[in-house]
């Protein structure tokens, strides 16, 4: 999850700040250009339109799999968020932690039923496309997310990206139900935290849309804004960091 009161609806287009946007035939061929080894992706907004984290959030409230307690207070915590309340941290992890007690396999399954019908229609062709040219070309890719990992994992299979190689929210597993206890949580300085944790502290590429994908950015050899939100704009333009849109999401 990033942050989704600062995200555009899935395929809306908005007018956004000038600044230099590559097509898709020059930020592939950037890209290409680099010869990585090692790749790292964000996920939401970046390699499909919308925030699954939210999304499956609120799906889970309405398809009943919460408890209408948990459904209450995760509604109350999720208003306060957008109010500026609570941090973009706290309410990564809550959002996760609020499946306290259910069975692992359970929301496993139903993350599986969100991507076929909520992420997969969103996903970005040309982001597909390129992760397909950098597994072939050998390139060593990594995913970040601060959307639960159950999610993420789920959707990127669609990438053949390995769960081994994923960092997402996620929690501790207690013979087979889900506790509270959070394992991490990656966003903001948290991404390189956990990038760091696994040995990669100096990746050749890295891809994100969102201000909570900076920090990450900065770690590069070169940072690839995708979709940028207008925070991201900005400090795009500080770094002279060239950006990219998707066709579909492609500002007017």
């Amino acid at each position: 999850m990033q942050g989704a009161v600062r995200k555009s609806s899935p395929n809306s287009k908005v007018t956004q700040p000038a600044h230099p946007c590559l097509s898709t035939a020059d930020f592939h061929a950037h890209v290409h250009a680099l010869t990585a080894a090692v790749a790292v992706f964000d996920c939401d907004g970046t390699l499909w339109s919308g925030d699954a984290g939210s999304g499956f959030m609120h799906w889970t409230i309405q398809t009943g799999l919460l408890s209408r307690d948990s459904s209450g207070w995760m509604d109350d915590r999720y208003r306060g968020y957008l109010r500026g309340e609570i941090d973009e941290l706290t309410i990564c992890g809550e959002m996760v932690q609020v499946y306290r007690g259910l069975r692992e396999q359970e929301i496993r399954s139903a993350a599986a039923e969100f991507f076929c019908t909520h992420i997969e229609p969103n996903i970005f062709p040309e982001m597909l496309d390129l992760v397909a040219a950098l597994h072939q070309a050998g390139v060593n890719i990594w995913a970040v997310s601060s959307t639960c990992d159950w999610v993420i994992e789920a959707a990127l299979k669609r990438f053949n990206i390995l769960s081994a190689r994923i960092l997402a929210t996620r929690v501790q597993i207690d013979g087979g139900l889900i506790t509270e206890t959070l394992l991490d949580v990656p966003t903001g300085e948290g991404k390189v935290t956990s990038l760091a944790r696994v040995g990669i502290t100096a990746p050749d590429a890295v891809f994100g849309n969102s201000i909570h994908d900076a920090a990450m950015l900065s770690i590069a050899r070169r940072a690839f804004p995708v979709n940028p939100t207008p925070a991201l704009i900005e400090y795009s333009a500080e770094h002279s960091w060239p950006i990219f849109y998707p066709a579909s999401v492609m500002p007017a």
